[in-house]
């Protein structure tokens, strides 16, 4: 059996304990204490190398440690002017994968998002007018429509010429029906 001198003792000290560290203010201490005089001292490089910087890590919740981070206020104290200025944008470039960006480009929404009235009113008509070679559209478009012309011309010259034969052959009161092509035609067609 313990002393009871000994018992009493041990809980005189854990009370004495618990009342100095709730009287000590932490925070006021660690502040009177001068960092760089404590890391310069040889004895901290001793206990440094002793230190197993690998096991500490393992016992850091990181996951605990970025819940107290303030994210935002950590952001709002980033120059990004100045990040951005450090930012080398050709390497950039040089490793995006320009063919996958373009392919992931939705066209649909881009054009959407073009005011076409405001474009057009950036184009200058007078000097597309100038530097535009009228005479060859207008002959192109011309040839076009001449050809359609000649081609409805002829279209209806075969449909007289057809009408014709049929008057002339109930003139002459024709008892077979005209041949389907020219004589020589028929010859060459008929040769084997």
């Amino acid at each position: 059996m313990t002393d009871p001198v000994e018992s009493l003792a041990q809980r005189v000290a854990e009370h004495v304990v618990d009342h100095l560290a709730q009287a000590l203010d932490v925070n006021a201490l660690v502040q009177r204490v001068d960092l760089n005089a404590l890391l310069d001292q040889p004895l901290i490089d001793t206990l440094l190398a002793r230190v197993d910087v690998n096991a500490l890590l393992d016992r850091v919740d990181v996951a605990a440690l970025l819940d107290r981070v303030d994210v935002a206020s950590l952001l709002d104290r980033v120059d990004v002017n100045a990040l951005l200025d450090r930012v080398d944008v050709n390497a950039l470039l040089d490793r995006a994968d320009v063919g996958e960006v373009i392919r992931r480009v939705d066209v649909g929404e881009v054009v959407d998002r073009v005011d076409v009235n405001q474009l057009l009113q950036r184009i200058d008509m007078d000097t597309l007018v100038g530097q535009t070679d009228l005479g060859a559209i207008i002959a192109r478009s011309s040839g076009g429509v001449a050809s359609e012309v000649l081609d409805t011309a002829r279209s209806q010259a075969v449909g007289l010429d057809r009408l014709i034969d049929r008057w002339v052959g109930r003139l002459i009161r024709r008892r077979r029906p005209p041949p389907t092509a020219p004589a020589a035609l028929l010859a060459a067609q008929a040769e084997p």
